[in-house]
């Protein structure tokens, strides 16, 4: 079973008949999310190993991922070591282009949203963050930056994964 993470926290609260909670968007170094690994549509968190493949991501103020599209194999484990080259913070998120565009959209309204799951990384300016994903299933998947306006300037990329 996929979750929809964003919108149980607001379905929630709107059952319960509070407001939602107030997050705020975390503006820390990349980590790893502490979170037991969840299936997604786009895959699942990624587990070191000898079959790891490393990707280099680089992040500019130009709004700019490179390389902007990634082809990777279906079971592949990817290493993306995200370099953040700006003055900004960035970050590095992975998803269906649904909910890519649905996050975006909670970004916007809820811009201080505080989040950490496997499938994202925050890098702060001229720092390096690490994202480990295994893709087990076949599609084509953004990534994208949704910090402030960075995503309605074009910053995103493609993944796509064969069989």
């Amino acid at each position: 079973m996929i979750r929809r993470p964003f919108q149980m926290v607001w379905l929630s609260a709107a059952l319960a008949g509070v407001a939602p909670p107030v997050l705020a968007h975390t503006h820390t170094p990349a980590q790893a999310a502490t979170q037991p690994a969840e299936q997604t549509a786009w895959g699942i968190a990624g587990s070191t190993g000898s079959s790891v493949r490393s990707i280099e991501i680089r992040m500019t103020d130009d709004m700019l991922f490179t390389p902007a599209s990634i082809r990777v194999k279906q079971g592949e484990t990817i290493r993306f070591v995200i370099s953040n080259a700006g003055r900004k913070l960035h970050e590095m998120v992975i998803g269906t282009p649904g909910a890519i565009a649905e996050h975006a959209a909670l970004m916007k309204k809820f811009p201080k949203m505080e989040h950490a799951d496997a499938w994202m990384a925050h890098v702060l300016p001229r720092q390096r963050g690490e994202l480990l994903w295994h893709f087990n299933r076949p599609g084509s998947f953004e990534f994208a930056c949704l910090v402030g306006n960075h995503y309605a300037q074009g910053m995103r990329g493609m993944i796509e994964v064969t069989p």
